[in-house]
């Protein structure tokens, strides 16, 4: 084990809240493996600790968040989360082998997936869009949380009014997905996408609203005007 690792695992180790840690149970659906450490104190851990290694190279970097990841615990997923991004102009298109692996092997809850993926992913994809098209792929995986990635993946860009078209075609494929955290994942990738198009998404809705799973439809409509929400809310369909 690294030094680094080890120190960091130390640290979190005696940060541990026991209401934060009973907390998480709440928030996720299926048990959690975390330390029980408050988000202010992981991301000041994540801070200190990017300090000491970010004089390394990116693949042993990579190295040391593939053992944060090993571990399974929340917190360590979460300075994998905040140290990537760091990287981001050193991002090479053959670090998606990197980034598929961490995601279909390590993220194994909605707060891993989306830490990692709106951050390393979309910084990623906005370098490299011609990826795009592998999460696209995704949506048909097994696995829950590489379906979910490939809607989280754009929330940020989305947000900023970004490959409309590829969101509209992501939402497509995961429109009817059986598991509630993908409906969410693309629920909120199209409200992030109508705050620079919303009467593109409003029409979205509309047309597709009857076999759109509701927990998506409320998340897609979340930040329209009360009567667009009342409007696509409406069940008029016989």
């Amino acid at each position: 084990m690294d030094p680094i690792i080890r120190k960091i695992k130390e640290e979190l180790s005696t940060s541990i809240d026991e209401k934060t840690k009973t907390s998480y149970q709440r928030f996720f659906k299926q048990e959690v493996k975390a330390y029980g450490c408050k988000s202010a104190g992981v991301s000041k851990i994540a801070k200190k600790y990017w300090k000491e290694v970010n004089t390394r190279s990116k693949q042993e970097i990579f190295s040391l968040c593939e053992e944060l990841f090993l571990s399974g615990y929340l917190e360590e997923t979460g300075i994998v989360a905040s140290w990537v991004p760091n990287l981001k102009d050193q991002f090479e298109p053959e670090d998606m082998i990197t980034f598929r692996h961490w995601i279909m092997n390590y993220i194994t809850n909605w707060a891993a997936c989306d830490s990692f993926c709106n951050h390393s992913m979309g910084d990623f994809i906005d370098k490299y869009p011609d990826f795009i098209g592998e999460l696209k792929t995704w949506t048909h995986s097994e696995n829950q949380w590489m379906r979910r990635a490939a809607a989280v993946s754009l929330i940020i860009p989305a947000k900023r009014g970004k490959y409309l078209d590829d969101v509209l075609e992501i939402a497509d494929a995961l429109l009817t997905d059986e598991d509630d955290l993908v409906r969410k994942g693309y629920g909120w990738l199209l409200k992030e996408a109508s705050r620079q198009h919303e009467d593109i998404i409003f029409e979205y809705v509309l047309a597709h609203k009857k076999e759109m799973p509701r927990t998506s439809l409320r998340y897609a409509i979340e930040l329209m005007p009360k009567e667009r929400r009342a409007e696509a809310m409406k069940k008029d369909w016989k």
